[in-house]
């Protein structure tokens, strides 16, 4: 997607930013299906509980992420980020900061939640619906497979930055150890299946990609619209598994 904003528009976008900053008292972006349990203590794995792992379900509601650079860009220079949540994954934090997005035909959604650390390059995750309202065709993709996708320009109260790529409909995960890997008999790459239960809206997510890191703990990763769809929330029971393989006769 190729767009631009004209320099008016981006003085009365950032203005418009400043003043939201201001007032703006937004939540951090993630709920929690599943209670926390953190920590590895007495030999226990990160994470398990009872001697197995605690799973825990997320909605991932839209966020961003950006480089050193587009920090000072967006917020003044000598700017960083300042940790505001911490998230489940240890080392990870909503930051205090927003943004405003901006689509094409200047559709825009504001009080978008910055997450940190920074990364080498910025990306937008959205949902379904967030795309749509900004009129921008988002891909599913994992984190960081950018290439290709659409850009937006990005405002905050200092200047604004215009990504040629990086919006992206996050595909959805889930992070575990190598203990959570071993118990589930899955490696990193591999795909598992999500089964949730909830007051008649019981729903099956295929292809859950396995994101393996040591330093992980057990936690899928789902966006709003998907959240949404098994009201979370509500959920009396939540399994996962490897996704079952085919069967002999092709079906």
């Amino acid at each position: 997607m190729s767009m631009t904003v004209d320099r008016a528009q981006i003085e009365a976008l950032v203005r418009s930013a400043i003043q939201q900053t201001r007032s703006n008292t937004t939540a951090a972006p993630a709920q929690s299906g599943a209670p926390v349990h953190s920590g590895a203590t007495n030999g226990t794995p990160l994470g398990w509980v009872d001697g197995k792992p605690n799973l825990r379900v997320s909605i991932s509601a839209r966020h961003c992420h950006l480089t050193d650079e587009h920090v000072e860009i967006l917020f003044g220079r000598g700017s960083v980020l300042e940790p505001d949540k911490d998230l489940y994954q240890d080392g990870f934090y909503a930051a205090k900061q927003t943004v405003m997005v901006v689509g094409p035909r200047r559709r825009m959604l504001p009080n978008v939640r910055v997450l940190g650390p920074t990364r080498p390059f910025s990306q937008l995750e959205l949902a379904f619906t967030d795309s749509i309202s900004l009129g921008i065709d988002a891909p599913v993709r994992h984190s960081g497979k950018i290439e290709g996708t659409p850009g937006c320009v990005l405002v905050g109260p200092a200047g604004s930055v215009q990504l040629d790529q990086g919006v992206i409909r996050a595909a959805r995960h889930v992070h575990m150890n190598d203990h959570d890997a071993a118990y589930y008999g899955v490696s990193n790459g591999d795909m598992m299946q999500l089964h949730i239960k909830s007051n008649d809206c019981g729903v099956i997510f295929d292809d859950v990609l396995v994101r393996e890191d040591k330093a992980a703990k057990l936690e899928v990763h789902i966006d709003t619209d998907e959240g949404n769809a098994c009201n979370l929330d509500a959920a009396t029971e939540v399994t996962l598994q490897p996704m079952p393989k085919p069967c002999a006769c092709g079906h």
